[in-house]
C-alpha cells in the first residue's frame, strides 16, 4: 500500500513540488514525526519547570567565573608591568585598587552592601579579623574591596589549602596576601604590621550552617593563640543575610558523610540571589596578657555570635532580605529587656 502511495506522488503529481509533499508526508508517517509537535510541548513544559532550578545553581558559578576574569586581568596587569616590577615594590598596587573597584561595584549593584564600623579597623598597626564564614564568603571579597578604597589598606588572610589546588588561583592569592595558616605565618603577618582575617569556621561552617546562622567552631582556638602571641587586638565581624546570598546542601546526609570520611570539601551551592548585605565590626577585642587561648576563644566567639544576634532576623529568609533591598536606612534590632 505504501509502495502505491509512493508511485502515486510520483506519478500522479504534475509538477516537482508537490511530489517533494507528497513524498515528506510520506517520511513523516513513517518515522512517526507526526507527534513531533507533542513532544515538543512537554519539552517546553519541562524546561519552564526546571529553568528557575537551573538559574538558582548557574548563578553561584558566575562568582567563579568573576574571579578568574580578576586572575586574567592580573595575567595581563602583570605582562603590562613587566619590566617595572623589578624597579617597584608597589607594582600590584594598581591592579589590587583596579580589582577592589571591580569587586566593589559588584557588591553595590548586586547586593547593595554596606559597611558599619570600618572606622574599627585601625589605620595602621595589625589587627586580628575573625568574621562568620557563609557558603561563599563573597562579603568577605566585599569587605577587602572596601578597606582597600575607604582605607588604603590590605589585608592578610587565612584560606583552606583546598583553595590553593585550583587551578589558576596562584597569582590571585599571591596578590592579596592569602596565606594556609600555619600559626608561625599568621603571628609573622601581624607582628609585621598587617592586618589578618580569618574565619574559624572555615569550610566546615560554609558547608554545614544555614539559615540559622550556627557557629561551626568547635574547639578551634588557634586564632586566639595567634592574636596573644603578636599581642594585637581582635575585631569581630559578622554579614547580615549572607546565607540568603548563597546556600549549601552540605547538610544532605552524602555531602556530610564525604566531608568527614575523607576531608573533601563538596557540596552544591546555589543562589546568588541579589538580597541586602550588611556587614558590620564589633568593638575590639583588645590584647590582654592574663587572658589564656581557651577564654580568648570563647570571648571572640560570644562576640561573633552578639553581632548575629543583633543583625541578623534567625532563621534567615530569601524573600525577606530580598525586600531589605527597598530600605534606605538600617533599622538596628531592639536589644532584649530584661526580667526581674
Amino acid at each position: 500500500m505504501s509502495s502505491a502511495q509512493n508511485q502515486s506522488c510520483v506519478w500522479d503529481s504534475e509538477d516537482t513540488l508537490s511530489v517533494l509533499v507528497c513524498l515528506f508526508h510520506r517520511v513523516e508517517e513513517w518515522a512517526g514525526l507526526g507527534q513531533l509537535e507533542d513532544y515538543l510541548s512537554v519539552l517546553e513544559y519541562v524546561l519552564w519547570v526546571f529553568t528557575p532550578l537551573a538559574v538558582v545553581f548557574i548563578l553561584p558559578f558566575l562568582i567563579v567565573i568573576l574571579l578568574y576574569l580578576s586572575i586574567l586581568f592580573l595575567h595581563v596587569y602583570k605582562r603590562k608591568n613587566q619590566l617595572r616590577e623589578a624597579y617597584s615594590n608597589n607594582l600590584w598596587d594598581g591592579a589590587r585598587k583596579t580589582l577592589a573597584t571591580l569587586w566593589d561595584g559588584h557588591g553595590a549593584i548586586w547586593h547593595g552592601y554596606e559597611i558599619h564600623g570600618l572606622e574599627k579597623i585601625p589605620d595602621k598597626g595589625p589587627a586580628l579579623i575573625v568574621y562568620y564564614h557563609g557558603a561563599i564568603p563573597i562579603d568577605y571579597y566585599y569587605f577587602l574591596a572596601n578597606l582597600i578604597l575607604q582605607k588604603g589598606r590590605t589585608c592578610h588572610s587565612v584560606a583552606d589549602h583546598i583553595l590553593f589546588k585550583i587551578p589558576g588561583f596562584k597569582l590571585l592569592l599571591e596578590v592579596f596576601s592569602v596565606i594556609h595558616g600555619p600559626q608561625e605565618e599568621c603571628v609573622r603577618a601581624l607582628r609585621s604590621g598587617h592586618l589578618l582575617g580569618i574565619s574559624p569556621g572555615g569550610v566546615r561552617e560554609a558547608l554545614f550552617s544555614d539559615e540559622t546562622y550556627l557557629l561551626h567552631w568547635g574547639k578551634r582556638r588557634g586564632f586566639a593563640q595567634v592574636a596573644i602571641d603578636a599581642q594585637v587586638p581582635i575585631i569581630p565581624m559578622f554579614t547580615q543575610n549572607v546565607r540568603e546570598g548563597f546556600r549549601s546542601l552540605g547538610n544532605l546526609r552524602f555531602f556530610r558523610w564525604l566531608y568527614e570520611r575523607f576531608r573533601f570539601p563538596f557540596a552544591p551551592i546555589y543562589g546568588g540571589f541579589p538580597v541586602k548585605f550588611r556587614t558590620f565590626l564589633g568593638d575590639p577585642i583588645s590584647y590582654d596578657p592574663n587572658v589564656n587561648a581557651a577564654q580568648l576563644a570563647e570571648k571572640v566567639q560570644l562576640a561573633v555570635q552578639s553581632l548575629i544576634d543583633e543583625h541578623q532576623q534567625i532563621p534567615g529568609s530569601i524573600l525577606r532580605a530580598l525586600f531589605e533591598r527597598f530600605h534606605t536606612r538600617h533599622k538596628l534590632k531592639d536589644p532584649p529587656t530584661k526580667l526581674d
